[in-house]
């Protein structure tokens, strides 16, 4: 099948077949285990769909966003924080706090029935504006003590926990219904799926990365020359006659992908591995800052090897005066191969030295030093911030972790947070800089 369709493609730069169908079969898959070659194979059918159907690009891009924030929304059904700041289920803290109002509300109802023969059966001209002006001393301290009591029956801090359990009910309920949303959608074009029993995570990670693939072989978005006609059909397998002028702009995108996955896929991931760890079974936000430290440390590490590698190549060629023009093209030269090898070149001794600033500030707790996951996920921030400092303008981290008030332009709060406040309680995740401009916003909790 794919070689007729191939040939179809290739034969005339109009041809009439079922692009959106064609690509979603490669999704499909892709997000299976394939044989080697494939998508070598399939990459010439891949860039004439992106070229002559450029619409279907941005079909893929969400559908793949959309996988990637349900498999994001998956992580947040875990254990909720109660009154007291322990940890327990989301049920649990609901019908604790119902019951906590439950009881309020009876003795309040009890108070009222109380101040009743008072109240309850008051001649209306007792409230007049003329007889309040007119009520004594006596008369203002019993209002005061009876109003009082009542306030304080109902205005407790206990009982104000209540919308925001509610609101994490209502964004669980969001997320598993946008799970559900794209496991059928994923149905509807995979009838062997087998959705019904496979992991929706897994399930869902699979076609994610199905869509990247196929992303991937389309290559840079490209531009048409003017005198070629413009179909909604695809082109020639071919490159010759067309260019492309955002390769920086994909890569760049790319790289920002890549680090919100870190966040809500390999960071996840790694915490899950943390919590099994009966070490820090309780030490919930000294796991968070652990994962928090590895990025800001792996960046921080990178960018003083960027530029050690440009002044040993300086040293090396006996190159003194660093404001010589001569000097600058060197140092752009230096910048340009590690950009060209960041993906092969080693990263070994960063890996280990941001492991042993971890290890040896936590070496209380050795259990550390043994989960496996906890090294990939060094390894996995390491390599990324490399390719990311890396890039002819670097990305950086915007290391201003002031506990102070969320600012929208660069802050996005974590969605269980309190939503009625601003006062930021804790970073989960630092913000991306680039030019300057925020491209990716820290996670804090507020």
């Amino acid at each position: 099948m794919r070689g007729s369709l191939l040939n179809a493609v290739v034969a005339t730069p109009r041809p009439e077949v079922p692009c959106e169908a064609i690509m979603w079969h490669l999704v499909k898959l892709f997000s299976n285990p394939h044989e080697t070659g494939l998508r070598q194979r399939c990459m010439k059918l891949a860039q004439a769909i992106g070229i002559w159907q450029p619409s279907l690009r941005e079909s893929l891009l969400a559908r793949r966003k959309q996988l990637d924030q349900a498999i994001q929304g998956l992580g947040v059904h875990g254990l909720t924080a109660d009154q007291t700041g322990s940890l327990i289920s989301l049920h649990v803290a609901l019908k604790n706090e119902l019951q906590r109002h439950i009881d309020t509300y009876k003795a309040a109802i009890h108070k009222l029935e109380e101040l009743s023969p008072v109240t309850a059966h008051q001649d209306p001209a007792q409230s007049s504006h003329q007889r309040l002006l007119a009520i004594v001393y006596g008369d203002i301290q019993q209002r005061l003590i009876d109003n009082k009591t009542l306030l304080t029956m109902l205005d407790k801090p206990a009982l104000k926990q209540l919308a925001q359990l509610v609101e994490n009910l209502s964004q669980r309920v969001q997320n598993d219904k946008e799970v559900l949303f794209c496991v059928g959608q994923i149905r509807r074009t995979d009838a062997t799926a087998n959705t019904e029993e496979r992991p929706a995570a897994g399930l869902l990670m699979n076609y994610s990365r199905g869509c990247d693939t196929v992303l991937g072989l389309m290559g840079p978005i490209a531009t048409l020359p003017p005198s070629s006609p413009t179909s909604n059909g695809c082109s020639s397998g071919g490159s010759d006659g067309y260019h492309s002028d955002s390769d920086i702009d994909e890569t760049n995108s790319e790289l920002v992908r890549q680090y919100s996955v870190t966040y809500s896929k390999n960071r996840i991931d790694t915490l899950d591995s943390l919590n099994s760890l009966p070490q820090l079974k309780h030490a919930h936000q000294l796991k968070a800052k652990i994962l928090f430290s590895i990025i800001v440390l792996a960046f921080r590490a990178c960018h003083g090897l960027k530029e050690r590698k440009v002044l040993e190549v300086r040293r090396t060629l006996y190159v003194l005066d660093a404001n010589d023009d001569s000097t600058a093209t060197l140092d752009r030269a230096v910048r340009q191969q590690l950009k060209e090898t960041a993906d092969r070149f080693p990263m070994g001794d960063v890996e280990r030295q941001v492991a042993n600033q971890v290890l040896s500030t936590l070496h209380e707790y050795p259990c550390l030093e043994a989960c496996i996951p906890l090294i990939h996920y060094i390894s996995d921030c390491v390599r990324l911030a490399w390719r990311m400092v890396n890039q002819t303008n670097p990305y950086y981290l915007d290391t201003d972790f002031t506990l102070g008030l969320l600012q929208p332009e660069k802050h996005e709060r974590y969605p269980i947070s309190e939503k009625r406040s601003d006062i930021i309680r804790a970073f989960l995740w630092p913000a991306l800089m680039q030019n300057g401009h925020c491209v990716y916003k820290a996670v804090v909790a507020t």
